[in-house]
């Protein structure tokens, strides 16, 4: 097998090298819930790619069939997609309530406001 024949890991590779980049160099509080969501769509990827088998079918025992796909992935994916979707409404809802103590979701700033607020007191 070439190394172009597993083009799926490289997509993979390409988004998770992406989303940590995003999390790690964006101070903007979305934008790093957005490289977050890349990061996890990368995850999803990996797990999903082996989960299909070529020429395999659903597990249903029938005649004439002797190999099967394993589900177990998918069904996992399915859940954690469910959580990720759920964490990022948690993350976008804290961006939105710290945009209201701060007027900023710049990460920068917020720490300056809260030096700021430290040096008050």
């Amino acid at each position: 097998m070439s190394v172009l024949g597993h083009y799926n890991y490289w997509v993979t590779v390409f988004l998770m090298t992406a989303g940590l980049y995003i999390v790690i160099a964006r101070g903007n509080l979305v934008k790093k819930l957005i490289g977050l969501s890349i990061f996890q769509t990368s995850v999803y990827l990996l797990y999903v790619a082996p989960g299909k088998v070529i020429g395999g079918t659903a597990p249903i025992i029938a005649p004439g069939y002797t190999l099967y796909s394993n589900p177990l992935p998918h069904v996992l994916i399915l859940t954690a997609i469910v959580v990720g979707v759920a964490t990022l409404a948690l993350g976008l809802a804290l961006a939105v309530r710290i945009h209201e103590q701060y007027g900023s979701i710049e990460e920068d700033e917020i720490l300056a406001a809260d030096r700021e607020a430290e040096e008050r007191a």
